[in-house]
């Protein structure tokens, strides 16, 4: 039998997390820490390369102390990772380039929309199941290419790297040993043919970027490599890759088609498993690769929204606004307020995501009278993660052709009491919060464990899966539904505000 936990490396957009597991999937130590988040111009957003490295491995070697392991106990290591953020660096040195371009940049903004007015969307999102926006790394590369003197040619040469956070890591563990990338990831590029799981070459094409600067890509759960740059962990195999709402599905245990999470993390990600099937979305939403494990098994596929900001609201209050001093104080603020005071909170910060992909949109709060108060505004942003979420699953039910009947949901904002009881009560349907919450360093150890032998196979990681608490509908659906029309008619007043900007 392998050695019995599995070191599940989070690396999220404002921290990075280490989580060690055991057999029975509990969490047994873990480490975080927070990193610098750089705004130089409206709506760019950046992270420093060197930043994401060393919060990683400072964590891992926090939380493989606080379990008191050392790596003859360990099994492999799971890596989960922001998606979309894109980072370029020299192979010989390892030098990043430029910083991390987040994926809640929006610098490619007007350079999506030459590509859209050119009448290209069709065929992008055919070929790659996603939409023409600057989300998604591929036009976040070609910025890159576009603007730094000479690297295209580099590119071209072989010179150069492109990755996600999961390759940067990789490159890092590995000493530049192993370039590669799993299919969850590549499928959030921009540049994976979909229904091939391969690099699609008339994408490269339209984009100008080369093929010699992209990572090799791999399923979500094999052994990739080795670490030999951090002696704590050196010759613990890397053997489960997958971006972050992957990984939570995974983690929560959606294996069957119409099984959907939502994880409420710094955006609200909504999942919803569909085999092996890729189902095209009519309502905007996008279609990704949910997972490919081993042993030449098949691509597997989900259907997902996208919200922006989400628990990232919350930190806007503390943070920008000032109106609490920690984010486990807004749920006391708003307690505050018996209703929302008539006031709508748009968080359009970055734009706006599913269903609407608005790169033009920003925050907006509607409603503010004389007697509108701090609580008000936080009963607000509240709730707006509640009705974002709201949105993507009636498109999403609308695209699948079913009823939900249960969502599962993980992610910080979950300790919320409030926010999952209104969830509830917006979608009529229960809303379970499992004893885990931390479901996607979860799935990045399940995916590691299955591929060392340490999980036999997905029906014994199910068994694993239990409810912390389930949530049921209470509130009369008229209010709500009155709440949910004035949240649209909010949502329509914040498009395009930075059309002109």
């Amino acid at each position: 039998m392998p050695p019995p936990f599995v070191l599940a490396l989070d690396q999220g957009t404002t921290s990075s997390r280490a989580i060690v597991f055991d057999r029975s999937g509990h969490s047994v130590a873990a480490a975080q820490q927070e990193f610098p988040q750089s705004y130089p111009k409206p709506g760019w957003v950046e992270h420093d390369p060197e930043d994401l490295w060393e919060s990683t491995r400072r964590t891992a070697l926090a939380a493989l102390a606080e379990a008191n392991l050392d790596r003859a106990q360990v099994a492999a290591i799971g890596v989960t990772n922001q998606r979309e953020t894109t980072l370029l660096w020299e192979r010989a040195t390892g030098r990043p380039l430029a910083p991390a371009i987040v994926w809640q940049d929006r610098r490619t903004a007007h350079a999506c929309e030459k590509l859209r007015q050119a009448g290209h969307e069709p065929f992008v999102r055919s070929r790659t199941g996603l939409l023409l926006d600057p989300y998604f790394s591929g036009t976040k590369l070609a910025w890159l290419l576009e603007r730094l003197p000479g690297l295209r040619r580099r590119a071209g040469r072989g010179e150069l790297a492109f990755g996600t956070v999961d390759s940067w890591l990789l490159w890092r563990l590995t000493g530049g040993a192993v370039h590669a990338t799993d299919v969850s990831n590549a499928s959030r590029t921009l540049l994976l043919n979909l229904h091939k799981g391969e690099w699609d070459e008339e994408m490269l094409r339209l984009l100008k970027i080369p093929r010699e600067v992209l990572p090799e890509i791999k399923p979500s759960s094999g052994i990739v490599g080795e670490v030999s740059t951090v002696p704590a962990l050196r010759g613990l195999p890397i053997a489960g890759i997958a971006g972050d709402q992957q990984a939570a599905l995974f983690g929560q245990a959606c294996f069957s088609p119409g099984h959907a999470k939502n994880t409420y993390g710094t955006g609200c990600f909504l999942l919803l498993n569909t085999g092996q099937k890729p189902v095209v979305s009519r309502h905007n939403l996008l279609t990704t690769v949910a997972w490919q494990l081993g042993g030449g098994q098949p691509l597997e596929y989900a259907l997902e929204g996208s919200v922006f900001i989400g628990g990232a609201v919350v930190q806007w209050l503390r943070d920008g606004l000032g109106v609490i001093a920690r984010s486990s104080e807004v749920e006391a603020l708003a307690s505050r307020a018996t209703d929302n005071g008539g006031v709508y909170f748009v968080p359009a910060f970055t734009g706006l995501g599913a269903p609407h992909w608005d790169p033009d949109a920003r925050g907006t709060i509607l409603g503010l009278t004389r007697g509108t108060t701090a609580a008000h505004i936080a009963r607000a942003a509240l709730e707006s993660i509640g009705y974002q979420s709201a949105d993507l699953i009636a498109a999403m039910e609308a695209d699948a052709g079913l009823r939900l009947h249960e969502l599962r949901v993980d992610g910080g904002a979950t300790v919320n009491d409030a926010l999952m009881q209104f969830q509830c009560d917006l979608l009529r349907v229960p809303v379970t919060r499992p004893a885990t919450r931390e479901t996607t360093a979860l799935g990045a150890a399940y995916l590691a464990g299955l591929a060392v032998g340490l999980w036999k196979n997905r029906r014994e990681i199910e068994a694993l899966w239990s409810a912390d608490r389930r949530f049921i509908p209470a509130r009369s659906t008229s209010a709500l539904r009155r709440g949910q029309a004035c949240w649209r008619r909010a949502v329509e007043r914040a498009k395009g505000w930075a059309v002109d900007a």
